[in-house]
């Protein structure tokens, strides 16, 4: 079965990363597949980060990298798999149309694994995409993350876990 045609659960998306409370950027996921998710936020006055202006629009880098974990989380659960802790090594040509996301604009944020290599890294093409009244918002990234083996191990010692015995 191709991965178009197979059945992706939905997860809460509190569910699948590892963050916790008010870090937790998104409110929720809209669909994935093996390689891409896309997930969903509505801007609010509370929110971390924001001001009298709304969120800055170099959060986006955040909620990018939170709907990696989320794809990260998903397959992890799917596969019935504890989920993992990642870290965002980098990112290339973050780009922005506002300078805020102002407070009440639903957003989508849209990830899709372009490389995936064997020790963890991985590099995500990322874009993120105000809908209704706020369609003019738009931000793009490619994201570069890293998600060890063993991830505590990897905090501990450096060792990335893999080929460890």
């Amino acid at each position: 079965m191709s991965d178009s045609a197979a059945t992706f659960p939905l997860y809460s998306f509190e569910s699948v990363v590892p963050h916790t409370g008010t870090m937790v950027l998104l409110d929720s996921i809209d669909h994935w597949q093996e390689d891409r998710l896309q997930a969903s936020v509505t801007i609010r006055a509370d929110a971390p980060f924001a001001d009298a202006q709304g969120m800055p629009a170099w959060v986006g880098i955040e909620l990018m990298a939170q709907t990696i974990a989320a794809l990260g989380g998903c397959r992890a659960r799917r596969a019935n798999q504890p989920v993992k802790i990642g870290f965002l090594v980098g990112s290339r040509r973050y780009s922005a149309s506002e300078p805020y996301f102002p407070v009440g604009a639903c957003l989508q944020v849209a990830v899709q694994e372009l490389i995936s290599g064997e020790q963890g890294l991985s590099v995500f093409e990322c874009n993120l995409q105000g809908l209704g009244a706020h369609s003019h918002i738009n931000a793009s990234a490619n994201i570069n993350v890293f998600q060890p083996a063993d991830p505590e191990q990897f905090l501990q010692t450096g060792q990335t876990g893999a080929g460890a015995e």
